[in-house]
């Protein structure tokens, strides 16, 4: 089954949430850059999550290069 992404935006801790599978305790965390996290699968090493810290400090003319690759495809579901 291929991952789809979902987002999820905590208010409270102010974090974007951008995930392929739900969080569960024995992913691995690392931090990729300043304010930038990921989750990683503890088997493969893939990312899993990505947590985009203060996020409502973007306004409408900044921009977060994320410092991973992606490639994107129409889902079939």
């Amino acid at each position: 089954m291929k991952a789809k992404l979902t987002l999820r935006y905590d208010k409270v801790g102010d974090i974007l949430y951008i995930d392929k599978c739900p969080p569960y305790k024995e992913q691995d965390s690392e931090e990729l850059a300043e304010e930038i996290g990921v989750r990683l699968n503890p088997s493969t090493g893939d990312i899993e999550t990505v947590e985009i810290n203060f996020f409502s400090r973007l306004n409408g003319d900044s921009s977060i290069d994320l410092p991973v690759s992606a490639t994107l495809r129409i889902s079939d579901s």
